[in-house]
Formats: C-alpha cells, structure tokens, sequence
C-alpha cells in the first residue's frame, strides 16, 4: 500500500485494529458472568473454572512474544488475517463445548488467535502513525479499549445470557471475526522488520511450560493440598523452567524477550505497573462476577450491569490519562491511578454477608479510574522506550505483562479464595453424614453448594446456603486484601523506578 494512501486511511486502519481489540479484550471478562451458567450446566469446580479463564490466558501470554516476532519477520498483516480466522474457530468452538475440558480446550484455541491478534494491533499502529502527537492519540485511544473492553465485557455477556444460552458468549465473536476479516484485508497495510529476528522455539516452549505449571499449581493447590506430591513437583519444575528460560534468552542471539529491555527503567517499570494493573481488574471481575450473582441473587444481566460503573469511568477518564501525563508527567498518572486501584480494592475487602450493592459503587468507580489513569502512560512508555523497528517484540512484551498479570490475578486470588472457602467449609460437611460425592460438590464451589442447598430440606438447605455464602465471601474479602496490597507496593515500585521527564506535550516520561 503506498505511503500516502496509508496516511489517509491511518484512523480507519485504527479502527479496524481497535474493533479487533475490543473482542480480545471483552473475551477476557465476557466469561465471567457466565461462570455460574457452566456451574449449573456442565458441573464445573471452582478449580476448573479458573482453568476455563486462565487456558485463555496461558497459551495467549505464552505465544505472544514468538509470533510478535514472527510477525516482524513475515509481516504482521498476514499473522493478524490468520489471527481473526483462528479466533472465531475457537469461539465456535468454545460454544459448542459439552463439557469443562472441551470447553478449556477450545479456549486455549482462541487464546492462539488472540496471540496472533493482539502483538499486531499495537505494531501496526506504531508504523502507521509515525508522528508521536498522532501515535500517542492513537495509543491513548488503543489502550482505552483494551481497558474499556475488559470492562464491558461483564455486561455484554449478561446481556447475551439473559436472551441466549452460555455459548453466545463465544459465539458472538464469530461474525465480527469475519467481518474484521473482510475489514482488515483492504484497510489494513503490511509491515515488517527489515532486519527479523530468527524464531525463538526453545524459548516459546519454555515460557508456555512454565508459565502453564505455576498456574497449574497455584490453582490445584486448593483441591490438592499445597504439601502434595504433584503441587510441589509443579511448582519446583516451573521454577526450573522459567530460571531455565532466562538463562536460555540471556545467551541465544535470537531471544524471544530480549531482557536487555528490562535494564532501561522506564520499560521495566512500566511492565511491571501494566502487570499488577491487569492482576487486580481480571482478579476482581472473576471474584465480583460470582459475588454479585451466587451472593447477592442477581442475574447474569444485572451482575454484568452492576459493573458498568468501571466501564463508564474507563470510557470517561482514559483519553484524558495521556492529556495529564503530558502536563504532569508519567510517574505521577501512573501511580495516582494504582493507588486509586488499591483504595478500591481495600474498601471492597471489607464486604460482609450483610452487604449490599450500594457497598460496591464507590470501589468500582475507584478502581476504574485507576485503571483508567494507569493503561495508556504504561503503554506509551513501554513503546517509547523501544527503537520502531522493535515495535513488535515491544507490543508483544506490553500485551504479555498484561495477560500474565490478569492469568495470574485469576490463579492467585482465585486460590486464595477457594483456600478459606474450603477451609471454613470443610469440617462443618465432614461432621455431617452427606455422601462423599456430595461433600465433593458441596466444597468444589459455592455454586455446587447452593445447587445441594436448593435439593435438600428447606431448613437444611437455608443453613447450608447461608453458611457457603458466609465461606465465600470471606475466601473473597482475603483474596481482595492479597489484591490491595500488591498494587500498593506496585504504586512504590512506579514512584520510585518510573522516569517523569519533563513536562512538554511530547515527552511522557
């Protein structure tokens, strides 16, 4: 495509790239409020419900850097149309699922598409738009849909579930899949590093394995027991494998993640912000989802529309997070919105059973704009920590702290959670004579215990719900203050390591 035609069709081509990422962003969430849907339908555990978030996650954070590289090297159009195909055949995929490991299956599908997706919406746009006033606009506005996209989604999804059955969720993606397509072949243009790196495959299965065995055995710990054989084999092999993958990127002369990134501050920082962001507000949602429904009664489509209020402020304040990074500087942005994330997050730890919604507002609004403050002055400053021709491996490492961080907010406070729930619930089902595949079901999840508790005597099964409900919400409140606490040392991290140059229109810091 000639350059001139490229500068006229750049904010159609943004467009296109940022309709793509709005899908992948929503996928992150979208499930969420169709967790209590799978509970009842397919009779998923609290651990295989982690596991349908979180395969997503896995494969989507573990191919991210390679085929950002591969893209730089082929050309990152042709990975971004195969992207689109992949994604909607995992979603069709993901709709028909008849059970949780079809269903984890075909999410792992889809996160090989989103991995084909994600590293070139943000390359792309940084070779379209080479004047850094256009190319910080139009980060301001890519980063405010990766976060206005992670919020919508809860609300989508409930509207979806209140009309259709679970799989519409997955199934939506499929027709704006091909219509992106069709989008992406004439306005998209191609692009390419004129020196690619060789593909890093030892790398790539490096960073999948470990990355799958830490979650692996943070989110079975529960069931397991932190202390079992196959816990501690996990956990010691990731540790392994990931000391392995860095030894391997810091002496190959093709790395995947080129670590000498992490030596400038401001890159480093700001992965690490964007990490701990995404930790906290996919941790929430997958808390908060099944708070609002399993605890407080309400239904797909009003848990999704009880969110709205982070998705309004995301949609409100992002555009303005690079107008105030411009004047005041990065650092400032940056870590006034983590500790916006971490106020919220404390004040909703201290939920009772005798909470209502009116107890969530000001923590939504809080935490979403935090995050609205935080997305758009980490992004600009991870790509403009980088040379253009690196545009790629940089998007991809950007996209990477991201999905780790939400994959690992679900494993960790999801853990957490089903840690106190199983330990206040465990003995008060051991004393009593229920049936073992009944304990089971009963500690498995607090949606297994309010389908027990809606089958059994009214005053048994009000007692029991009651208690389950009691579990939970304490396995929540502990999982929120774990939440609250990391952000808030994150928010140190970013005041002390995060360069603030200047104060002009061109240099965030």
């Amino acid at each position: 495509m000639p350059v001139a035609q490229v500068m006229r069709r750049r904010w159609a081509t943004l467009a296109v790239l940022s309709v793509t990422l709005l899908l992948i962003s929503l996928d992150t969430t979208i499930l969420n409020v169709a967790l209590p849907s799978i509970v009842r339908d397919l009779g998923a555990s609290s651990s295989q419900l982690q596991w349908i978030v979180d395969a997503y996650a896995v494969v989507f954070a573990g191919l991210l850097l390679s085929i950002g590289a591969l893209g730089d090297r082929v050309g990152r159009k042709w990975i971004f149309l195969a992207g689109l195909v992949v994604f909607a055949g995992g979603s069709a995929l993901a709709a028909e699922s008849a059970s949780p490991d079809r269903l984890m299956l075909a999410r792992a599908v889809m996160g090989v598409g989103a991995a084909d997706l994600m590293p070139c919406t943000l390359s792309i746009l940084t070779n379209v738009f080479t004047e850094e006033k256009d190319r910080v606009r139009a980060i301001g506005i890519w980063s405010g849909t990766t976060g206005l996209g992670v919020a919508l989604g809860p609300i989508l999804g409930g509207f979806l579930l209140a009309h259709f059955w679970w799989g519409s969720v997955f199934f939506i993606n499929v027709p704006v899949g091909l219509l992106g397509l069709v989008a992406a072949v004439w306005l998209v243009p191609n692009s390419r590093n004129p020196r690619p790196r060789r593909p890093d495959l030892v790398g790539t299965v490096l960073s999948i394995l470990g990355l799958g065995l830490l979650l692996w055995g943070i989110i079975e710990a529960p069931g397991r027991g932190w202390t079992s054989a196959p816990i501690m084999a996990a956990l010691v092999a990731a540790g392994v494998v990931i000391t392995s993958f860095v030894i391997w990127e810091l002496h190959v002369d093709h790395p995947m993640l080129p670590l000498r990134f992490f030596t400038n501050r401001r890159y480093s920082a700001a992965i690490a912000a964007l990490a701990l962001v995404l930790f906290a507000l996919v941790g929430v949602f997958f808390l908060m989802t099944q708070y609002l429904q399993f605890a407080l009664g309400y239904s797909p489509l009003e848990a999704g529309l009880r969110i709205a209020p982070v998705a309004v402020v995301l949609l409100v304040v992002a555009p303005l997070s690079m107008v105030l990074a411009r004047q005041i500087g990065s650092k400032a942005v940056v870590s006034s919105g983590m500790i916006l994330i971490a106020i919220g997050l404390g004040i909703l730890s201290t939920t009772t059973v005798h909470g209502t919604y009116r107890d969530c507002v000001i923590p939504f609004v809080s935490l979403g704009t935090g995050v609205a403050l935080a997305l758009a002055p980490c992004t600009e400053s991870v790509m403009g920590s980088l040379p253009i021709e690196e545009a790629g491996v940089g998007s991809a490492t950007n996209d990477v702290a991201m999905q780790v961080g939400g994959a690992l907010g679900v494993g960790v406070l999801g853990t957490a959670l089903n840690l106190r729930y199983q330990h206040l619930m465990a003995p008060l089902v051991s004393s009593s004579r229920v049936p073992a595949n009944v304990q089971k079901v009963i500690e498995g999840s607090l949606g297994g215990a309010l389908g027990v508790a809606q089958r059994a005597p009214t005053k048994l099964g009000d007692l029991l719900a009651a208690l389950a409900r009691q579990a939970f919400i304490s396995g929540m409140d502990l999982a929120l203050i774990i939440s609250a606490i990391a952000v808030g040392v994150a928010a140190i991290v970013v005041l002390v390591l995060l360069p603030n140059r200047g104060r002009g229109p061109t240099n965030l810091g």
